[in-house]
């Protein structure tokens, strides 16, 4: 049966080089569905706006995370750290925190930056808040495309680089293989 995979890009950024690498990521296997999962409409946090079901953007973000196999987020690191944007769609659908649609979610992390170390320092944060609200990542693998600027065509909003997509394919492989074989933790 064909994984449903979605895909977070941390930037709001309409041409962001996080885009550009998902979009990338979503063409690489036809036998995989990739779905889109936005962040632009998330209201910032507030447990004040929590009553009921919350806002109607939060509750599509929910639902959306809650209706694929996986989750794939591919974010730029803003001053060595997560972007604020994610953070806020994390800290959104970890709530409420027994009935988290993150709690067990399987996700990947990739990170593209011009910078030359790649995005190490918000992927480390952003597996620690994962875990930290039990979602499982990815374990000992890491995407951290640098340079990428060098490896994009801007007019077209394209990865160009055949290396970083033969990086992105195997990435890609390993996570739907990994989503089959997580032990359970029951």
């Amino acid at each position: 049966m064909a994984k449903t995979i979605g895909l977070i890009v941390g930037s709001l950024r309409k041409n962001s080089y996080n885009r550009m690498v998902a979009q990338t990521l979503s063409e690489l296997d036809a036998s995989i569905v990739f779905k889109w999962i936005e962040l632009k409409e998330l209201p910032l946090f507030n447990e004040d706006l929590e009553a009921g079901d919350g806002p109607e953007a939060v509750q599509a973000f929910k639902a959306a995370i809650q209706a694929v196999d996986g989750v794939i987020i591919v974010s730029p690191e803003y001053n060595s750290g997560i972007p604020g944007v994610l953070k806020n769609a994390i800290d959104w659908a970890s709530r409420p925190s027994r009935g988290s649609v993150l709690r067990r979610k399987p996700f990947g992390l990739i990170g593209a930056t011009p910078g030359g170390m790649g995005t190490v320092h918000a992927q480390l944060q952003t597996r620690h808040i994962l875990e930290s609200v039990q979602a499982q990542v990815l374990p000992f693998q890491k995407l951290l495309i640098s340079q990428v600027h060098t490896k994009v065509d801007a007019e077209q909003h394209r990865l160009t680089d055949e290396k970083t997509k033969e990086y992105l394919q195997a990435y890609l492989q390993k996570f739907v293989h990994w989503i089959d074989h997580i032990p359970a933790l029951d």
